[in-house]
């Protein structure tokens, strides 16, 4: 994401759902951001692909499971450096190293939610309106009261601006009561929202990317090629 209005390729939803992976329940536990608690062990991990032009090719992984109140996501990044700087909650983190989730519970709508987490913690969540022309990100209203759990962890280094590393995760939890307005958004046994998970590198220039779904390249906001979540 390069600014909050850009121009899409997109002419309206055209459904690509070839990439499919299942969502698994569990009880609801609290986030550590080093994926230790026993329930992860309950779900495989789906790698991120490379996309773009960087040079980097660190592996990415991401997981995910889910609980009658919300949605777990656990990434784990290989890295050489924590390429940010000190920045607060709401800015344009996306200009240094971040994680990123895209959920679109709603297909008959335009409209998803994306949410970004940087190495330390901060975290950058918009409900994004795309008419396939243009999009806009808008912050989620009284956010503070149904709040993302999160938390970040390193390996081999410091969690600190421009720490070496040998790796970097983010563990979270995206309560459905912060989706409520989207549709579709206390999924159970059997519902599909169509997602995806991208990654953004910035050791090197240009920045390297990764991506569930790779069909989204050059365009992470084409929502029409996002995967399919399926709940079990």
């Amino acid at each position: 994401m390069s600014d909050p209005v850009l121009a899409v390729t997109t002419s309206g939803p055209q459904p690509d759902l070839k990439l499919e992976a299942s969502v698994y329940p569990v009880r609801d536990f609290e986030v550590t951001g080093d994926g230790s608690h026993i329930q992860w062990e309950r779900c495989p991990w789906h790698p991120l692909v490379r996309v773009g032009n960087g040079a980097a090719t660190y592996a990415t992984r991401v997981k995910f499971l889910y609980s009658p109140l919300g949605i777990y996501f656990l990434f784990h990044c290989e890295d050489r450096k924590l390429s940010v700087t000190p920045r607060q909650d709401f800015e344009d983190i996306f200009n240094e190293d971040v994680i990123e989730l895209f959920l679109w519970p709603d297909q008959s709508q335009r409209l998803y939610f994306e949410y970004e987490l940087s190495p330390l913690g901060v975290e950058l969540p918009i409900l994004v309106a795309n008419n396939g022309a243009t999009f806009m990100g808008w912050q989620p209203w009284k956010y503070a009261e149904r709040p993302i759990r999160k938390a970040t962890s390193v390996t081999d280094g410091e969690k600190e601006c421009g720490a070496a590393v040998s790796a970097w995760s983010a563990e979270l939890f995206i309560p459905f009561a912060l989706l409520h307005g989207l549709g579709n958004s206390h999924p159970t046994r059997g519902s599909v929202w169509r997602a995806n998970m991208y990654r953004i590198d910035h050791d090197e220039q240009p920045s390297s990317q990764w991506a569930w779904c790779p069909d989204t390249q050059g365009n992470f906001h084409d929502y029409t090629k996002f995967g399919t979540l399926k709940f079990l």
